[in-house]
């Protein structure tokens, strides 16, 4: 994985898979907005749509929790039960922000969109 900060968050991109890892806390960072990244990281445990993934976490080499984010469209993303971090499968990381709709859930995206060049987040 290499590091890049944008704006206080260290994203961890990984070259081989297109990966990206975000430590607890910085999704909410990125969007200006814990409170709605908390809550909506908690819908998929309230509704049981949660199972374990083959991942594990960089930080308590743990198996993630694959956690349903998005059913209309079959996102899934991965997060350690222990809350280190989120861990977004190539493309995830826009798509999940995407799914906020807020003024500056457009402006990361295209900020991403600008840092990976359009063809690794897509």
């Amino acid at each position: 994985m290499i590091v890049l900060e944008v704006d206080q968050v260290e994203i961890d991109y990984c070259l081989e898979c297109g990966g990206i890892w975000l430590d607890s806390g910085e999704l909410g960072i990125l969007l200006d907005d814990d409170d709605i990244v908390a809550e909506f990281l908690e819908k998929p445990v309230m509704t049981n749509h949660v199972r374990e993934s083959e991942r594990l976490c960089p930080e308590c080499e743990k198996n993630l929790n694959e956690l349903l984010v998005d059913p209309d469209n079959g996102i899934y993303i991965d997060r350690c039960a222990d809350r280190h971090g989120l861990f977004f499968d190539r493309g995830e990381l826009k798509q999940v922000i995407g799914l906020f709709r807020t003024e500056t859930s457009k402006k990361v995206a295209s900020l991403l969109k600008d840092i990976f060049r359009g063809d690794k987040i897509d």
